[in-house]
């Protein structure tokens, strides 16, 4: 009985919009912008996440017998593994081989978003809250089972809910990305003291050829307006299309988004001659600022490190917050300073023969990783 009353139930829902936004943001918290309930919200009213690109909503809610919301957690039914980050076309295309059907699929995750963070998520001050979360689990569980679904995944959960969920017979999977860390510097020049004089040296450059002939403008909240959002909606595209063919975002998305958590958006432009010709998008959280998403329109030497990176770290210093989390990918980030931090993701394979070949695949990748991540942070920037 995690409310100390009568036992909790829980439920499927079939859109964000079931929940009040005080409810669920209660379970999100607000450290990670992208599991509060304006964010996903965002994604499902423009189209962008939804049953036509392959992401069924399935949120689950924990309530107690007068129906407050205990816990909850965003679920999809998913078609594809596209937009994910964790990286299963292999396991699906095993298993067809082998005359199974591996889609659909649950997916517990944030939409196109490989940013680690709450997953199963608890009412701050609920009462045996162990409890509502192995409940979301066995829910999950449930769902796939009911509805003859190959597995479950959470994707980009912390390390230990992904360690409990061991328990219930899912399977965990580790990789890596690249953050950079607050070590308590006071400007942009305090962090480049702290590296080699050789990659002080090449930073420096890169910055000054950056922005040759453009200047940065750094908007947020109520100073970024339509038109930057059009502008940026541009290079989206641009960026995007090249990389995975089709977009998954569209514009209403942005706008939807501006509205839902304006606070939140940390919107980084360069432009000549007052017009933009490129920028990046981040997220804030309680004490870590989120890369998303970038393009430009013109050509330049270094502009992305300088719209992704380097303006990043600027702004972290001087808003006080811990580190800077760009995205997934990109080993040439070692160098700007970010360093391999590991993440975590949770299977439940429901085929017992199948599940046993994950386990052996992933007894092998897991180490390979670790090895990854060491030769990786050997490459450090900073001085010894």
């Amino acid at each position: 009985m995690p409310d100390g009353r009568e036992a909790a139930t829980v439920r499927a829902i079939s859109g964000i919009a079931e929940v009040g936004p005080a409810a669920w943001d209660a379970c999100a918290g607000d450290s990670n912008p992208f599991v509060s309930h304006g964010f996903l919200r965002a994604l499902e009213e423009s189209g962008s996440a939804a049953a036509e690109t392959g992401w069924l909503a399935r949120h689950l809610a924990v309530e107690d017998s007068a129906g407050a919301l205990l816990g909850a957690a965003p679920l999809y039914v998913k078609s594809h593994s596209l937009g994910e980050y964790v990286f299963d076309q292999g396991w699906a295309e095993a298993y067809e081989r082998a005359g199974r059907r591996y889609y659909p699929k649950l997916l517990c995750a944030v939409p196109f978003t490989p940013v680690p963070g709450p997953r199963l998520m608890v009412r701050e001050g609920a009462a045996e809250p162990g409890e509502i979360e192995a409940m979301l689990a066995a829910g999950m569980a449930e769902l796939a089972r009911r509805h003859r679904l190959s597995s479950v995944h959470v994707n980009f959960l912390d390390e230990s809910v992904a360690r409990r969920l061991t328990e219930l017979g899912f399977l965990v999977r580790t990789g890596y990305q690249f953050h950079w860390q607050n070590r308590g510097y006071r400007s942009f020049e305090d962090f480049l003291s702290a590296l080699s004089s050789r990659k002080r040296k090449a930073l420096r450059k890169e910055r000054k050829e950056a922005l040759d002939g453009l200047t940065v403008r750094v908007a947020a909240g109520g100073d970024i307006s339509e038109s930057d959002w059009d502008a940026f909606f541009d290079f989206y595209m641009d960026t995007g299309s090249r990389k995975w063919g089709r977009p998954y975002l569209n514009r209403a998305f942005f706008s939807l988004l501006h509205a839902a958590m304006p606070e939140k958006i940390v919107l980084v432009l360069a432009e000549r001659g007052g017009k933009p010709i490129a920028g990046a998008l981040n997220l804030r959280g309680r004490d870590t600022l989120y890369g998303r998403y970038w393009g430009a329109i013109e050509e330049h030497p270094f502009l992305h490190f300088e719209l992704c990176y380097y303006q990043a770290i600027d702004y972290a210093i001087a808003h006080g917050l811990a580190r800077v989390e760009a995205g997934a990918q990109g080993e040439h980030k070692i160098q700007r300073g970010y360093l391999p931090a590991s993440t975590f993701s949770a299977h439940l394979i429901l085929d017992p023969g199948f599940r046993e070949a994950i386990a052996e695949y992933l007894s092998r990748e897991t180490p390979g990783v670790a090895e990854e991540m060491a030769a990786l942070a050997a490459l450090s920037p900073f001085k010894a």
